[in-house]
């Protein structure tokens, strides 16, 4: 797999192709990131994009991780002692997960943010951005949150961050396609250069199939699961036999989340996957790709069980060294 291919594997979006194509050109030592609220125990929306940091240092990049104390501090996440110790928490999981220490940067958001340039230039883009334009960055991320003057100056940090890090390319969820657009608006009203962005998907939820995923709502896999939680959990996944399932009864949109889960967490890390099954139902089916086996699942040779038992398999064993880590952290 070339360059290019690792920086675009299982992107739902890249800003802009061209852009993506000339750093794919020289990628040795350009330096990536992605931003995250410290939020303690990594799920499964984290570790979706760390699989995306793990491609772009296979293709030489190097990765800056910021650890958004402030931004959380903003977001009324606790104090700075309590948002700190649970970054801790949270590079130790990373690092546990697959990221190479060797080229994973850890940055505090308070190490520059706070910095009387980084104020004065968050300053500027305040006079210069209407309240309209930074709620619509925030938007998504916002959720249903009534809207505080923090949500407003949230996205226009992340603005800041982009030039304050150094970065070649901004990685992040689809949700954080609105915040990035403003920063390729707003960044050369500072007189600093926009920046490529790259956009993972957003996993549907695990036991509708509809929407997103999420830790606060619904059903996530996370470090903090046992072996046995996580089986639960993917046992009960929504699974229907098909990569295309039809609207639920309302009209709503679904997706197949365990088809997703194998798409974007599982096939980037593993060469080969094993279905292991009796001989009385055909024996053990191998696969080193995922289209094969979505393909097997539309048309009956896997069944959805035997898909979500491996689908179990494998992200426990993804995710078991950072069960491990937190285990140790808590003593």
């Amino acid at each position: 797999m070339d360059a290019y291919e690792l920086l675009t594997r299982n992107a739902e979006e890249v800003v802009t192709d061209e852009e993506i194509r000339d750093l794919a050109e020289d990628p040795e030592g350009k330096r990536a990131y992605v931003g995250y609220e410290p939020s303690g125990v990594l799920h499964l929306g984290h570790l979706l994009t760390a699989n995306k940091l793990i491609d772009l240092q296979e293709a030489g990049m190097d990765v800056v991780i910021l650890l958004a104390d402030v931004h959380a501090y903003l977001n009324d996440k606790g104090t700075f002692d309590e948002i700190r110790e649970t970054a801790e928490q949270m590079k130790a999981q990373f690092l546990a997960y697959g990221l190479d220490e060797a080229q994973t940067e850890f940055v505090y958001g308070s190490e520059f943010q706070l910095d009387e340039e980084y104020v004065l230039d968050l300053h500027t883009l305040e006079v210069d951005t209407t309240m309209n334009r930074a709620q619509r960055a925030m938007a998504e991320i916002q959720g249903d949150e009534t809207a505080k003057v923090s949500h407003l100056v949230y996205p226009l940090m992340q603005t800041l961050d982009i030039e304050y890090l150094d970065l070649d390319l901004a990685v992040g969820g689809l949700d954080q396609r609105k915040v990035h657009m403003l920063a390729r608006e707003k960044l050369p009203e500072v007189d600093y250069v926009v920046r490529p962005a790259l956009h993972t998907p957003i996993v549907a939820d695990l036991t509708s199939g509809e929407g997103k995923m999420s830790s606060s709502e619904g059903v996530t896999i996370s470090m903090e699961d046992s072996t046995e939680e996580l089986e639960e959990k993917v046992n009960s996944a929504y699974c229907p036999p098909t990569r295309d399932p039809e609207a639920d009864d309302e009209g709503n949109e679904r997706e197949n989340p365990v088809l997703e889960l194998f798409e974007y967490h599982v096939f980037p890390r593993f060469d080969e996957l094993v279905v292991e099954r009796p001989e009385k139902y055909g024996g053990d089916l191998t696969y080193e790709d995922y289209e094969t086996l979505a393909d097997d699942l539309e048309s009956g040779e896997l069944h959805p069980a035997d898909a979500k038992g491996t689908l179990a398999t494998y992200l426990d064993e993804l995710i078991a060294p950072g069960r491990e880590k937190l285990r140790e952290i808590r003593g």
